[in-house]
């Protein structure tokens, strides 16, 4: 009979147990990678090569110093990151009124790097000179002011992390057509912003009785104009001048952009040069003839401001491959009217649904960062998520939308995204063929 285990055995004991442990789940996961983690090994340099099961050998870049210190006075990702870019159409003129995207499915968390976030533009990026700037407001204010970017520096600042999006995220008749989460609703990224409360500077101005909107106007070359409902501009919006630590970037509105948290990206005005405070909106071409979807008994959508809760699954997803096995599904969900309450992921094309796990921080008008592990069996799938936010909306499917609003919509498109998983494990639209 053996006597009582020693701590010695125990430490043993329970490291066996580890690493066997390990060993299961790195044996079952193989299957995720397939022949690709053969093909990455045969890539391998000679001077890295081991023995089969063996460790690895000593890799070239161990045998030589590396590259100096601040060699790069302003970082840049690895030169095997090079392929994670934005998602530039290449028919469309860039210096009219286009758009580039997001690589979702190549980020992780919730935050967007600041040169991959996503990118509205209706007359191109301009180059402003900061020290030349000047944001005017004006109308129905106490004492006008015609402000330096110094004295907009000068105001009390906060930071808060917010998510923009563009309200054709994507159009109703696009869904068909894109291939990865970014050819699907890539005009949606996530940031720190830093800057002033918009409610500072109109109370510093004085707001007149009968002010009930605000038109904010840009200094790009197409003048972008949008009125903005007074309650938004003393509740949550910004002047924003940062971005993730650092300066806006031009194409983010350097030097200076107005922030509406969870109202559609077109109404986060860049490069904004005034303030005008009305009693009445100014019904612009962006929120006339743009902005605004037709109804299927002929009435218009009009000043739809909310981005609705939505969610989409970022891997595996399109144009991705798995094996069978273990795969972890994984996502972002946000809403515009506050903080996401449920995100649930169907494997069965919708026939049942289980509850994601949410990835803390869950904050108010921000991505939220969702898993779920699941064992992938090798037959054709798919998969699918759906953002329920405090308020208890829930996202709905899109034939629930289409019959609703019709086909003619354009915009606020927050529907449902399907993946398919064919039994090869390529990943495609999983949205029926028209």
């Amino acid at each position: 009979m053996s006597g009582p285990e020693s701590d010695e055995d125990r430490v043993r004991n329970t490291t066996e147990v580890a690493s066997r442990s390990r060993r299961s789940f790195l044996a079952r996961g193989t299957a995720l990678v397939g022949g690709g983690l053969v093909a990455a090994r045969a890539a391998e340099p000679a001077a890295a090569a081991s023995p089969a099961g063996g460790p690895p050998g000593v890799p070239p870049w161990m045998t030589t110093p590396g590259a100096e210190t601040g060699a790069q006075p302003y970082g840049t990702p690895s030169p095997f990151e090079k392929t994670v870019v934005k998602n530039i159409p290449k028919t469309l003129k860039q210096y009219t009124s286009a758009s580039v995207r997001t690589p979702l499915q190549e980020l992780d968390g919730i935050i967007t790097p600041n040169g991959l976030f996503y990118e509205r533009h209706h007359g191109g990026v301009p180059a402003i000179d900061p020290a030349q700037h000047r944001l005017m407001i004006h109308g129905l204010v106490e004492r006008p002011l015609v402000l330096t970017m110094d004295d907009v520096r000068r105001f009390p600042s906060v930071s808060q992390i917010h998510f923009i999006e563009c309200s054709g995220n994507p159009d109703f008749k696009a869904i068909r057509a894109g291939r990865t989460a970014s050819d699907l609703v890539g005009l949606v990224s996530c940031a720190e912003w830093t800057g002033v409360r918009l409610r500072t500077v109109l109370e510093e101005a004085g707001l007149q009785p009968g002010a009930k909107w605000v038109i904010a106007e840009g200094a790009d070359a197409a003048a972008l104009t949008r009125s903005l409902p007074i309650g938004k501009c003393l509740d949550d919006a910004l002047l924003v001048y940062s971005q993730n630590g650092e300066r806006l970037r031009p194409q983010q509105g350097y030097p200076l952009r107005v922030l509406l948290p969870g109202y559609e990206g077109n109404m986060s005005v860049k490069w904004l040069r005034r303030l005008n405070v009305t009693d009445a909106p100014a019904y612009s071409r962006e929120e006339t003839a743009k902005y605004t979807d037709l109804m299927p008994d002929g009435t218009a959508r009009q000043f739809t401001f909310t981005m609705e809760a939505k969610s989409v699954i970022t891997r595996p997803s399109g144009t991705q491959r798995i094996g069978p096995g273990f795969n972890e599904i994984t996502g972002i969900a946000w809403s515009g009217r506050g903080t996401i309450a449920r995100v649930e992921v169907s494997v069965d094309d919708g026939r049942s649904w289980q509850a994601a796990q949410l990835q803390a921080p869950v904050l108010d008008k921000a991505l939220t960062r969702f898993r779920l592990a699941w064992t992938w069996n090798g037959e054709p799938a798919v998969i699918q998520s759906r953002a329920t936010d405090e308020t208890g909306y829930v996202q709905p499917l899109f034939s629930e939308l289409a019959g609703a609003r019709g086909l003619n919509s354009f915009y606020h498109n927050n529907a449902v995204i399907p993946w398919r998983i064919a039994e090869s494990g390529e990943v495609s639209n999983g949205y029926p063929k028209a």
